[in-house]
């Protein structure tokens, strides 16, 4: 497939995935700071793990210019880029302290057990399936923040929460750092494979690196579910 083939058939999966009765009640429940204190937390954890991942995925990959993307990438969400000067970890940290949590709090925290299995789910495929595969299955979980793909349904993950949040909580934007910063940046990552996908991802190829994105938003949903399923079991009044 070409470039806007793949688009075209990601998009298709992603927006699936958002459409979806999990993702709608994920965005429909009403927000408070202990609630949002479980989106915090578990984000933190994801964010952390797609370190491990990219760098499976990059020591599978023989191919130099994807490496240097990779490199690229990662050079951004860990070290600093035109949005952070510490990387992105440091995002989720100072929005934690917007409902109650410090650092300690955040990194120091169990993930749900919900969180964990689908963790171990993309490092296994990154570390054990081929590298494309374990690209694929990466690359698309960005897409769900992607507002081109996602406008008429609200906007990807970030804008969406983020509105949640300033309905529910009054936040302004500037306060919620991670879901400004993710929903900028991620419209880039997500078009920044594309051409590899095309060029490489060919014959057999194809539908095993397609299978990938499925799989990998079927573990997304299982993320947002359980973490919904934590949110809900938090009374709408409690703290108060």
């Amino acid at each position: 497939m070409e470039v806007h083939e793949w688009r075209k058939a990601i998009g298709d999966i992603v927006r699936e995935h958002s459409a979806s009765d999990v993702v709608t009640r994920y965005f429909d429940l009403k927000q408070t700071p202990l609630r949002a204190q479980v989106i915090v937390r578990e984000l933190a954890h994801f964010i952390r793990h797609r370190r491990d991942c990219w760098a499976h995925v990059s020591g599978n990959c023989p191919v130099w210019s994807v490496k240097q993307k990779i490199l690229q990438h990662e050079y951004g969400e860990v070290i600093k880029d035109e949005f952070s000067e510490h990387g992105h970890i440091t995002l989720i940290l100072n929005q934690g302290k917007t409902v109650g949590l410090q650092p300690e709090d955040i990194l120091n925290a169990d993930p749900l057990p919900t969180t964990r299995a689908v963790l171990y789910a993309w490092g296994w495929i990154t570390r054990e399936k081929p590298w494309l595969e374990g690209l694929a299955a990466l690359t698309v979980t960005e897409w769900c923040n992607d507002d081109r793909l996602l406008g008429d349904h609200g906007g990807g993950h970030s804008t969406r929460m983020g509105r949640r949040w300033s309905e529910d909580m009054g936040f302004k934007m500037k306060e919620m750092p991670n879901f400004d910063v993710h929903s900028q940046a991620d419209e880039e990552h997500s078009d920044m494979f594309l051409p590899d996908l095309e060029k490489h991802a060919t014959g057999a190829l194809q539908d095993k690196a397609l299978r990938a994105v499925k799989e990998s938003m079927e573990l997304m949903t299982i993320y947002r579910a359980g973490v919904l399923e934590a949110m809900e079991r938090i009374p709408a009044d409690a703290g108060r």
